[in-house]
Parts: structure tokens; C-alpha cells; sequence
């Protein structure tokens, strides 16, 4: 059976197959390192999550911010809405919009951070005039460590870099803060602040949690299914050739027989027929 799987007929058949076999075979093992990647992730976050919130003052601004996405943070500053922009295709409630990206001088330092202050609707948003929702005066900040994103997200495009002498960006796809210290000219720190909702706070911008789904998703039983597929594919394949090799024996051996001078005929008679 396995010898028929290479003879002349069937060697691009068995090629396929083969082929083909090796693929799912590396869909399941992709699924298995995505499945990896996410437990990675969930563990990750609930370390950061159980953390008690950062004051991110003094010694703190000097700590590993990149490695603490998600942890809690309260931050003492001042807006500066020159430095402002927006982050586009935002939505609440199916309602397009925009976010506000403002930069925060950090009360006591040097440093300053981005805070992602929440949704504004699509119509405030192309007034290009902001001014209505800017928080002037000292403010405390609460909500969550985000970290920048160095290149888009699937579905979006990267942001292009102005020429020389060209105005700032002022809407962007994503949060790139290498880029956007380019043109703030500020000391950034390397990640951003998402505003947690405040139950005092009802007005705009309207602020959210971070869309976190701590699951482990379908990877698993996508890698089960891969697996399956290949066992089925490679264990029927060969007796799919059996089956069609010995149908083909068949067909030989019948004329052969037929052709035989030894092998009589059988004559069927009509009994209701006279002799």
C-alpha cells in the first residue's frame, strides 16, 4: 500500500498530499505559539493589574514604564493643549470620533507624559477648535499605562512623516511616541496615560477602561482542528489508493477472463420459451 503511493501515477497525488499535510501540520503549531503569546499576554496583565497604583513622581519616572502596560497610575500635572492631537476613528456607542492625545507636564519634574483624555464626537472634532475641553490648572490624572505602538495596527495606516517645514501631524492613526517627541519637542515619557471614567466626571471627553479580553481564545481547539485534518488526510490517503488499485486489478482480470478459450460462457435460458 505505501509502495503504490510513489509509482508513477500517483507520485503527484502523494506530493500534494504530502504538501499539504506539512501546512496544516504548521497551522496547528502556529496556533499553538499564538495560544503561547496570549497566555503570555493574560499572565502580563494581571500581574500589572493587581499592582497597587504608581505615583508617577520622582524616583518612579526613572523606573521601566515600558514593562508596566496596564498597571494603575496617578500622575500631578499641567495640560498643554499646543502639543495636542487627535487619534481618529475612535467610536462610543457606535458614534464616530476621535480621541484627545494631550501632553501632561509632570508637577515637579522636567518630564512630560501623553494622556489619552477620552472621545470626543466627529463633529467637535472637525471644528479644529478644541479649546471647550481643555482642563486648565493643576489636575490629577488617574487610569492605566499604555504602551506606544512603533508601527499600526492591522487595519490601519502608518502615519506619514511630514517634510520640512511642513506643519505637525494633528490627526494620527496610533500612538507613536518616538514620532510624536519629534514634533511635541518635549522629554517624553515612553508610554502614555489612558483616563480611567471618573463617576464625577459626566461630561467631555467621555473616558473608557482599556478593551481587555483575558481569554485564551479559540488556538487550542483551532491547533486540535489542524492536527485532526492531518491525521485524516495522511491515514486515508493510503487506503484510498488501495481501494482504487484493486478496482483497477478488477478491471484488468475481467477481460483477461473473458478472453480466456477455457473459460465457457454462461448462456441464461428463458424457461418460458419452448425448446
Amino acid at each position: 500500500m505505501i509502495a503504490s503511493m510513489f509509482i508513477r501515477r500517483w507520485l503527484l497525488a502523494t506530493l500534494l498530499v504530502v504538501a499539504a499535510a506539512a501546512v496544516m501540520i504548521r497551522l496547528g503549531i502556529w496556533q499553538l505559539d499564538r495560544l503561547q503569546q496570549r497566555q503570555a499576554f493574560n499572565a502580563r496583565v494581571l500581574a500589572q493589574t493587581t499592582q497597587p497604583p504608581l505615583d508617577l513622581t520622582g524616583a518612579n519616572l526613572s523606573e521601566d514604564l515600558t514593562g508596566m502596560e496596564y498597571r494603575a497610575v496617578v500622575v500631578n500635572g499641567e495640560y498643554a493643549e499646543s502639543g495636542e492631537i487627535a487619534l481618529r476613528n475612535q467610536y462610543w456607542n457606535n458614534e464616530w470620533g476621535v480621541h484627545l492625545i494631550t501632553p501632561l507636564r509632570i508637577l515637579g519634574s522636567d518630564q512630560v507624559v501623553l494622556v489619552d483624555r477620552g472621545w470626543i464626537p466627529g463633529a467637535d472634532y472637525q471644528t479644529g477648535d478644541w479649546t471647550k475641553f481643555a482642563e486648565p490648572g493643576q489636575v490629577t490624572v488617574q487610569g492605566v499605562i499604555r504602551s506606544s505602538q512603533s508601527k499600526a495596527e492591522l487595519g490601519k495606516r502608518s502615519d506619514p512623516t511630514p517634510a520640512p517645514g511642513e506643519p505637525p501631524l494633528v490627526t494620527w492613526n496610533f500612538v507613536n511616541i518616538p514620532r510624536l517627541e519629534e514634533q511635541i519637542e518635549a522629554p517624553l515619557l515612553p508610554i502614555y496615560i489612558q483616563q480611567a471614567p471618573d463617576p464625577s466626571w459626566t461630561g467631555l471627553p467621555r473616558r473608557s477602561e482599556p478593551d481587555l479580553e483575558l481569554t485564551e481564545g479559540s488556538h487550542m481547539s483551532y491547533a486540535i482542528q489542524w492536527f485532526l485534518f492531518t491525521a485524516i488526510l495522511v491515514i486515508g490517503y493510503p487506503f484510498y489508493i488501495q481501494r482504487q488499485e484493486q478496482k483497477r486489478a478488477v478491471k484488468k482480470v475481467i477481460p483477461a477472463r473473458l478472453n480466456d478459450p477455457l473459460v465457457v460462457p454462461q448462456v441464461i435460458v428463458d424457461q418460458d420459451k419452448p425448446s
